[in-house]
């Protein structure tokens, strides 16, 4: 056993399995992780990748683990908070990367169990995810410095009240979709003016890793930047001038608030088919 805390994730899908890769890669031993899936199926093919037992019970997967982590869709929760209902103890802490579902919803079904809300998004899958997390009624500093020693094995971690977490989910968690269309439509728009599909999407994608790192590597605000590509009379104010015209900005923030208010009622929907993990 290695010296970190002992972790069990319950669900190991897409987000799940970054976690696990993760935290891997930054020392766990497997022996500090159990995982729990639905299907037998993705259970032997995560056996045959990481070398160690995966469950199909949820309960067996917290047995002796400091963290448990949900990582199922927010459908699902209510069927895992069943079977987890006095399997956890208030001496174990639980995170949850189910979006919406409130850490309430998590102390009503496991009472006095520290609780973490938590919304990652998809960079996760290569080290570069940004988390944000918020404590429930029963968590303490304790419990946050263990979510953020976790969850930081698969990117930053920001700290909040948990009202803001549906507007995060609308933003970082949903936000790489709205990136990856962007790219969909520069690339099409570059063959439609000629280029190749492998010289499009090549200068697509490093064209928005560059950006990327303009506005994580520099202490200048998007607006300042973009000003510095922007002459008067340019092809790129040219550009502007139509995203502008055509409701851009508009549009994003729709986008945004309509996944925030999704967000919010993943939270409060019933699960519409039978629960699992994944």
């Amino acid at each position: 056993m290695s010296d970190r805390c002992t972790v069990g994730v319950i669900g190991v899908g897409a987000m799940g399995e970054a976690l696990v890769s993760g935290l891997l890669a930054a020392g766990w031993d497997p022996e500090d992780l159990a995982l729990c899936v639905r299907r037998k199926e993705r259970a032997q093919e995560l056996e045959t990748r990481y070398g160690e037992h995966v469950h199909l019970d949820p309960v067996h997967a917290v047995e002796g683990r400091q963290l448990v982590v949900v990582a199922v869709k927010p459908r699902d929760v209510p069927s895992i908070l069943t079977q987890l209902a006095g399997k956890v103890s208030p001496s174990q802490s639980v995170i949850s990367l189910a979006a919406g579902v409130t850490t309430a919803t998590y102390e009503q079904a496991l009472g006095d169990v520290p609780v973490i809300r938590a919304m990652p998004n998809t960079p996760a899958l290569v080290g570069f995810g940004v988390t944000g997390i918020a404590a429930g009624r029963h968590a303490t500093r304790v419990h946050l410095d263990l979510a953020r020693s976790v969850l930081g094995a698969v990117g930053s971690v920001r700290e909040m009240d948990e009202g803001l977490l549906d507007a995060v989910t609308a933003v970082s968690g949903t936000g790489p979709a709205y990136v990856f269309l962007l790219a969909e439509a520069m690339t099409e728009a570059a063959m439609r003016e000629g280029l190749p599909r492998d010289i499009a999407e090549s200068f697509v994608s490093q064209t928005i890793r560059g950006a990327g790192h303009l506005l994580t590597d520099t202490e200048k605000s998007p607006v300042e930047l973009r000003y510095e590509v922007t002459s008067p009379g340019g092809t790129t104010a040219a550009a502007m001038h139509v995203l502008e015209a055509r409701g851009f900005r508009a549009l994003v923030e729709d986008a945004v608030r309509a996944a925030a208010i999704r967000s919010a009622q993943l939270g409060t929907s019933e699960p519409d088919v039978p629960g699992g993990v994944s």
